[in-house]
C-alpha cells in the first residue's frame, strides 16, 4: 500500500540536512537529497516530482547515475536504512562518532550522516581533502570514517594524512576499485581499512572486507558472473520508472546488480562491471582486468582503460592516460601486458586527457570515457610514443 507524499527537498551541503534525516527516519516527510552541484540538482529534479506515491515506510530519495549518465531516483525505505546502519554497526563493534568528506549526495556521504543521526554519535563535516589538518579525531570515539580510493591516492606520500587517519578506528574505503599495492601502504601505516561494496540501491556498503553483512545474501550467476544481493537493505524501486524497478529488483530484497564476481569460500571478489567486457576480433576481453594489470604495472592509479567501437574488430582496446600520471609510450605498455593476457586485449590506441573524469561519488567515469574515445581519433600505431589529446572532461570533488 502506498501514499501521496510531499517530498522535502534538501541540498546535499544544506546544515539542515542531518536533522531533515533524522525527522524522515521518525517517519516525517521524506527528504530528497539534492546535489550541491548546480547542473546535477537540476538534472535530479527533472526526474523527480514533488507529490510522489510511495511506500508508507520511504525515509530518503537519492540520485544514482551509475554506467549510464540518467540520473535516477533511487527510493530507499526507513526500513532499509536502520538495517544497514543495525548490519555496520554491528560489523563495526558498535556506533560512534563519524566524519563526513564525501558529497552527502551520494550514498556514501549520506549513509555517514544516516549512521551518525541514528548512532547518536557526533558529526563532523570537512572538506574531501585528506590533508586538512582538522581530519584527526576528536572527542569520545570510537571513530569512524568513509572515503573513495581517489582520496586515498592523493595523500599516499603524505606521513602526516597518513598518521590522523591511523587514529580512525576504522576507515571505510568504497565507491570503487581500489588497488591492493595503495591499500597496503595505508596499512603498513597503522591505517585500519576496510573496502565495502554495494550501491545507492543497497543503501551503500552491504559487504565489508568480501564478507556480506548480518542478513545479507550474496549469489553469482555461473553463466556471466553477475552478482545479486538479498539484502534487508535494498531499495523500494526508481521513481517513476517501473519498468526499471522490475529489471534490477527482482524479488523481494533481491537487486539485480551490474557487477561481475567471484565467490570463494563466501568471500566475494568483485571483478568489475558485466558492460566491462567486450568483443574484439571474436575475444572477450575483460577491460577491468586489463586496467588492473596496466595499473599495477605503471604504479599509478592515474590510467584506465576503456574501448571503442570499431567496424572491423568489433571493439578496440584504448590506453588512457593523463597529465598527471606515467608517460609510457604505448609499445611500452603492451609489450608489460603481452605475457598476461590474451593478445586481443592489447591496448592498440592511446587517448591522452587531462584528468580522469570522475562521478560526484568519486568513482571514474566510464561512459565519458567511452565517449571521448568514440569521438576523438586516436593513434593506432603500436610502435610510437604519440598519443591523441581528448578534450577536457568534467571531474569529480577533490
Amino acid at each position: 500500500m502506498s501514499r501521496l507524499v510531499l517530498l522535502h527537498p534538501v541540498a546535499a551541503d544544506d546544515p539542515q540536512l542531518p536533522a531533515a534525516l533524522a525527522a524522515a527516519l521518525r517517519g516525517g516527510r521524506p527528504v530528497a537529497v539534492l546535489p550541491a552541484e548546480a547542473a546535477a540538482r537540476e538534472r535530479f529534479l527533472a526526474v523527480l516530482a514533488p507529490e510522489v506515491p510511495v511506500g508508507a515506510d520511504v525515509g530518503v530519495v537519492v540520485a544514482t547515475s551509475g554506467s549510464t549518465g540518467e540520473p535516477k531516483a533511487v527510493v530507499l525505505p526507513v526500513s532499509a536504512l536502520q538495517a544497514s546502519v543495525a548490519a555496520t554497526a554491528a560489523r563495526l563493534g558498535g556506533p560512534g562518532s563519524w566524519t563526513l568528506t564525501l558529497p552527502a549526495s551520494s550514498v556514501a556521504g549520506l549513509m555517514v550522516l544516516v549512521r551518525a543521526v541514528v548512532g547518536g554519535g557526533a558529526l563532523r563535516r570537512l572538506s574531501s581533502d585528506l590533508s586538512d589538518p582538522a581530519l584527526a579525531p576528536e572527542g569520545d570515539g570510537p571513530h569512524f570514517l568513509s572515503v573513495v580510493p581517489t582520496q586515498l591516492h592523493r595523500v599516499a606520500d603524505d606521513p602526516a594524512a597518513v598518521e590522523r587517519l591511523a587514529r580512525y578506528d576504522t576507515v571505510l574505503v568504497g565507491g570503487a576499485a581500489a588497488e591492493d599495492g595503495l591499500l597496503e601502504r595505508f596499512r603498513a601505516g597503522g591505517v585500519r581499512l576496510v573496502t565495502t561494496y554495494g550501491m545507492s540501491e543497497t543503501c551503500g556498503g552491504c559487504v565489508y572486507d568480501g564478507r556480506p553483512l548480518d542478513g545479507v545474501q550474496v549469489s553469482v550467476d555461473p553463466a556471466d558472473q553477475r552478482i545479486t544481493l538479498t539484502t534487508p537493505t535494498a531499495f523500494a524501486g526508481y521513481h517513476r520508472r517501473p519498468e526499471l524497478t522490475r529489471e534490477v529488483l527482482t524479488g523481494p530484497g533481491r537487486v539485480r546488480t551490474a557487477d561481475r564476481g567471484r565467490l570463494d569460500g563466501g568471500r566475494l571478489t568483485v571483478l568489475g562491471r558485466v558492460d566491462d567486457v567486450v568483443v574484439s576480433g571474436g575475444t572477450n576481453v575483460d577491460l577491468a582486468r586489463v586496467e588492473r594489470l596496466v595499473r599495477a604495472a605503471l604504479g599509478s592509479e592515474q590510467v584506465a582503460v576503456t574501448a571503442r567501437p570499431d567496424a572491423e574488430w568489433g571493439a578496440r582496446v584504448v590506453l588512457v592516460l593523463t597529465a598527471d600520471g606515467p608517460a609510457p609510450t604505448l609499445a611500452d605498455v603492451r609489450e608489460l601486458l603481452r605475457p598476461r593476457v590474451e593478445p586481443a586485449a592489447l591496448p592498440t590506441e592511446v587517448l591522452r586527457l587531462p584528468t580522469l573524469p570522475l562521478l560526484p561519488g568519486g568513482k571514474l567515469d566510464r561512459l565519458s570515457l567511452r565517449r571521448a574515445a568514440a569521438d576523438v581519433p586516436a593513434t593506432t600505431d603500436p610502435t610510437t610514443s604519440a598519443t591523441t589529446t581528448g578534450p577536457a572532461l568534467p571531474e569529480g570533488p577533490r
